[in-house]
């Protein structure tokens, strides 16, 4: 029983080793100290000021400088639809007010909708209603949100006026439609007084993509050239969660590569002429680029089949983040128009709406906007059979129990050549015994006579450690599905679990609740105290699971095996509760195939036995 309780030690070291490399390089980093802003007070939605721009040379995207813009007066377009709310502005016709209208911030009922896109002024301020979650108690709290646009545009080519072209700052005027909806999209409308009229037309679907259209019609008597061009851009580093696991920053398909970056690294980018920090990648056929947060996102994406030039940039000067699309110089002749069509995704990251877009209109690779990490080959398909088990069932939790029985299915041909080799190696006790008699003090000699048993009898010593080798990676796949993808958001599975994306809010202090007081927040010194309900199940599975073999006789080993358990208990309490909900359905499934299989080969775990002798063991001391 030796090699089976140093094979036991060993599989509780490697998950332990799993959590300790979640600490070490996946925790969250401690969030930078606060910029002091000074906030203005203005009705929720109300436009503020918009920033001013300088042209930039052919081929590139305007820089923003200067409060210098006129869309503090500017009208605005409705945009309205069952996921979105929001409004275009007409100065620079720029898609800058944007809620999400099927997601909230909190799990109230009254919390605020999401908002993904805010007008271009860096003390945009919303004022929550009465009673929100982000003003407790009724009092009136405002929200002070970063800019963040979309903005298209034309840029002039070799000879061309620099004035001719529309730019951030153009007001437009609407000239059809009057409320952006699936249904009526609408077109704005700016002459230059130079013989041309440009004219940008947005539709949209029932979800979170828009069409853009941008066209320009030259009613001048001589050649008009320009290239149109289109900016995502954020004005400051947003809040972002600062884990190593998840991106959170500048993200694109370029032919096939996908390209990250967070935030913190486009500040790094070496510099560019005339560019600022950018990263300039030439696109031939298929690709895309925008910013992602954990579970929202906006990105443009041309047409497939359009060429164009992909730009990631910072402006040290402006604290502004842009990703754009360039396009090439576009040449019109007298009497002739142009146009140039691409795509807008401004929303949430469904992974069944994003793929949607991968077939229609064909945005390559969309799909690969979620953060699948690492082990993608094995996150992408378990997503996808945890988001068929929910589709099935309709609750994410009792999904998350069955997909545990469906991995453990998979991996059970291992499991049961592990648990085949504890029960010979029992068998081989007895031999055992007397090898150790007949070598005495000689370790060497002990070892040689063991393997060469092994090797006679074919039992692998090793093979209790298969199960949890193979659990590793799928543990990491697991976490990073629970913990990027929007479906878990919010999801709740029974009683008080209302979101398996978030730790299990019961604690031991207040008897789960029945305490009438206040717990400790988790990030404080007694937090780790406060142990949730799910945590002391998980603990107790675990070592329900260690009493299936009897306690070790080697002093190290035993405090090892005592200590185990219950070091779990309080290092994975905080995790999310969908994690340790399959953690525990693991464990109990794990006691169940090992009493079974050992039982099946005439070696039923002892289990009640070794607990009685461990409670003995105590009393005895």
């Amino acid at each position: 029983m030796e090699d089976n309780n140093r094979n036991l030690i060993l599989a509780m070291v490697l998950s332990m080793l799993v959590v300790l490399v979640w600490f070490t390089f996946f925790a969250p980093e401690p969030p930078p100290a606060p910029e002091p802003e000074a906030v203005t007070q203005t009705q929720p939605g109300a436009p503020a000021a918009v920033s001013g721009t300088t042209q930039a040379p052919a081929g590139a995207a305007p820089v923003a400088t200067g409060p210098q813009d006129p869309s503090a007066s500017a009208a605005r377009v409705n945009i309205q639809s069952d996921s979105l709310s929001g409004s275009i502005s007409l100065a620079g016709g720029r898609v800058d007010d944007l809620l999400l209208t099927k997601y909230r911030e909190t799990l109230e009922a009254n919390s605020p909708y999401v908002r993904l896109l805010t007008p271009t002024d860096s003390n945009f301020v919303e004022t929550t209603e009465t009673g929100s979650s982000v003003a407790p108690g009724g009092a009136l709290e405002t929200v002070v949100s970063k800019p963040y646009y979309a903005v298209y545009g034309w840029s002039p080519a070799a000879g061309t006026d620099p004035a001719a072209v529309p730019n951030a700052s153009t007001v437009w005027q609407l000239e059809t439609g009057e409320m952006l909806t699936p249904s009526t999209p609408v077109t704005l409308r700016w002459d230059n007084g130079q013989g041309q009229i440009f004219r940008r037309t947005f539709a949209m679907d029932d979800k979170y993509l828009f069409t853009v259209t941008q066209s320009v019609e030259n009613t001048a008597g001589t050649p008009f050239a320009a290239a149109p061009y289109g900016i995502i851009a954020r004005h400051g580093q947003p809040d972002t969660q600062n884990y190593f696991v998840l991106h959170e920053g500048a993200v694109a398909m370029t032919d096939g590569e996908l390209f990250e970056s967070k935030y913190k690294n486009l500040t790094k980018l070496d510099p560019v002429e005339r560019e600022g920090r950018a990263e300039v990648v030439d696109v031939a056929e298929n690709g895309w680029i925008g910013f992602t947060d954990k579970y929202w996102m906006t990105t443009l994406a041309p047409k497939p089949g359009q060429p164009f030039t992909a730009v990631a940039k910072y402006t040290d000067g402006a604290d502004i983040y842009q990703t754009e699309t360039r396009f090439p110089v576009v040449t019109v002749a007298p009497g002739a128009s142009a146009s140039s069509e691409s795509y807008l995704f401004a929303g949430a990251k469904e992974w069944e709406t994003i793929r949607g877009y991968e077939e229609s209109p064909g945005i390559q690779r969309f799909v690969d906007s979620i953060d699948w990490g690492w082990f993608y080959f094995l996150t992408k398909p378990i997503f996808r059979v945890l988001h068929w088990l929910n589709a099935m069932i309709g609750n994410m939790g009792w999904s998350i129990i069955a997909l545990t029985f469906i991995l453990k299915a998979i991996v059970f041909p291992l499991a049961r050549k592990s648990y085949v080799s504890m029960a010979r190696m029992r068998e081989l006790q007895p031999e055992m015994e007397a090898i150790k008699e007949r070598t005495g003090e000689d370790r060497q000699k002990y070892q040689q006579e063991v393997m060469a048993l092994y090797k006679r009898e074919k039992v692998n010593p090793a093979a209790g450690c298969l199960p949890i080798l193979i659990q590793i990676p799928i543990f990491f796949s697991l976490y990073k599905v629970i913990f990027v993808t929007l479906e878990l958001r919010q999801a709740p599975w029974l009683g008080w679990i209302r979101d398996l994306s978030a730790p299990d809010p019961s604690s031991i202090l207040n008897l789960f609740g029945l305490l009438p007081w206040d717990v400790p927040a988790r990030d404080s010194m007694l937090g780790i105290l406060s142990l949730s309900l799910m945590a002391i199940i998980l603990g107790i599975s675990m070592w329900m699971q260690q009493k299936l073999n009897p306690a070790p006789t080697d002093p190290a080993q035993k405090m090892i095996f005592a200590w185990m358990p219950w070091i779990f208990m309080f290092m994975l309490g905080g995790f999310a509760s969908g994690l340790v909900l399959y953690w525990i359905t693991n464990n109990v499934i794990t006691i169940g195939q090992q009493y079974a299989i050992m039982s099946m080969h005439g070696h039923p775990p002892n289990l009640f036995g070794n607990i009685r002798d461990s409670v003995r063991v105590r009393k005895s001391k």
